[in-house]
């Protein structure tokens, strides 16, 4: 990946929306040449996929939540039954003291402490630590610089 491809991710990443034309303005490329290195990033899977990011809170999911969860067994085959949880944005297994940390939004402590309730029927799950938000002072993408 060279420093063209570093700034037409860049400008993805600021608006992804933009026409091939201006992406390619923005980089010192034709219309022509942005398309085809922005295919060639998807190709390779740099890119992963073309999103909108959307104010969780005014789709009712105002409750953010971290939740370190503990197993009595390897967790590493059940990403299925995490994934089946609608309110899980993203389950990773981890190092340390818990097997696996996800993020979970929901519209009510109410619900979280549903989520909770939930995470206890997939296999291996023995107990879970949930840390909850209080303010996002930030959050960003991985840049490309």
């Amino acid at each position: 990946m060279d420093d063209v491809d570093r700034a037409l991710i860049a400008e993805l990443q600021r608006d992804a929306t933009q026409a091939y034309a201006a992406l390619g303005r923005a980089v010192g490329l034709s219309a022509g040449a942005a398309h085809d290195r922005v295919r060639k990033l998807r190709e390779r899977g740099v890119i992963l996929r073309t999103t909108v990011d959307v104010d969780p809170a005014s789709l009712g999911r105002g409750v953010l939540a971290f939740v370190m969860v503990d197993s009595s067994a390897w967790m590493g085959d059940a990403a299925e039954s995490f994934a089946a949880i609608p309110e899980i944005q993203e389950a990773h297994i981890i190092a340390g003291t818990a097997s696996v940390l996800v993020k979970v939004r929901s519209a009510t402590t109410q619900q979280l402490q549903d989520v909770l309730r939930r995470l206890y029927t997939i296999d291996g799950v023995s107990g879970t630590q949930a840390t909850v938000v209080l303010e996002t002072f930030f959050e960003r993408p991985v840049r490309a610089d």
